[in-house]
């Protein structure tokens, strides 16, 4: 076999795993792409039906609100979130990885952000650089607290949508009957997780003794807990700033109905893609009729302002978290 037959025949063996790293790349802007097509046409039949263009239609809706009192609550919002959501990783990083302190944790929490506008995984490794460099913990480790976060994140938003939907179920879409049992599932996929990682006839596992899972050998169910505890007063709070500035959109809706839906946006907001479009696309999906503009609009300040003011937030920590990450 000639020289270049050996590379045609490497190359083809490289072939695959290119392709599916290009398709995970061009998977967040795929989601964008339809998310972005889906807004259109629900908001160019809105305004269609006012007899006015796109541009004036959306030019009315923003017209509209009273954007200091929208500021009123959103900013002290945003500062919240990033005082709880420090506290999650604070506790995380010492329950597994070294002790740090809590004022020690806002920058790096803080500075991450900015990172995180691109995406939210690289903030996280943004983290996890900090804090090898900074504390000396490996990258695996501070990689399985990240991933443990993750996961009681995932069950944090789905307790409290289990709970949004028991509330006010007559108020929701029928869809979400689903809800309770995904939380059922779920519930026994956690109970399983469990006993692979805490039973001692699950020892010597090959799949629980990785590297990536050290936060799941040494947490308790009380971890779990605990974490889910420290995150839920984000969301009750954020649950009266959406109703507040929705209502500001001129939709009315409850703090009961709001709570449902919440969660469910928030799952939306965690898929991979630019400008959280399929959080705000949900917003379109979740509250049908003649309001598709009020909703758009409303989703695309909403999420991409809290975006972005959390990248505020990180610039106020980012020289002293750049003193301590390359001094």
């Amino acid at each position: 076999m000639t020289e270049d037959e050996h590379g045609s025949d490497d190359r083809s063996h490289e072939d695959p795993s290119k392709l599916r790293a290009w398709s995970l790349r061009a998977l967040p802007w795929l989601i964008t792409l339809v998310c972005f097509a889906y807004l259109y046409s629900k908001l160019s039949g809105a305004a269609g039906r006012e007899g006015l263009t796109l541009f004036a239609y959306l030019g009315g809706v923003f017209a509209n609100v009273h954007w200091g009192n929208w500021l009123l609550l959103m900013i002290p919002y945003s500062f919240f979130f990033f005082l709880i959501d420090t506290a999650v990783v604070w506790r995380v990083v010492n329950y597994f990885n070294t002790r740090v302190g809590y004022r020690d944790m806002l920058p790096i929490r803080g500075s991450s952000y900015i990172l995180s506008i691109l995406n939210e995984q690289v903030g996280k490794g943004a983290m996890g650089l900090y804090l090898n460099r900074r504390y000396g913990v490996p990258g695996w480790e501070v990689g399985s607290s990240m991933l443990f976060i993750m996961f009681c994140e995932f069950y944090y938003l789905l307790a409290w949508a289990t709970v949004g939907w028991w509330i006010g179920r007559s108020s929701l879409p029928e869809v979400f009957g689903w809800i309770p049992w995904i939380a059922l599932g779920a519930s026994f996929v956690f109970l399983g997780w469990i006993m692979l990682f805490r039973s001692k006839a699950a020892k010597g596992v090959a799949f629980r003794e990785r590297p990536v899972f050290k936060a799941f050998r040494e947490a308790s169910p009380l971890h779990y807990l605990s974490i889910v505890l420290i995150r839920s007063p984000a969301l009750l709070s954020a649950v009266v700033v959406y109703t507040l500035a929705l209502r500001l959109f001129g939709v009315e809706v409850g703090f009961v109905q709001m709570l449902g839906f919440l969660p469910v946006i928030f799952f939306g907001a965690a898929t991979p893609g630019p400008m959280r479009t399929v959080a705000i696309t949900l917003w379109v999906v979740l509250f049908p009729g003649n309001q598709e503009g009020e909703m758009a609009a409303f989703g695309l300040v909403q999420h991409n302002f809290f975006i972005f003011f959390n990248a505020a937030i990180g610039l106020i920590f980012l020289r002293r978290a750049n003193r301590e990450l390359f001094d």
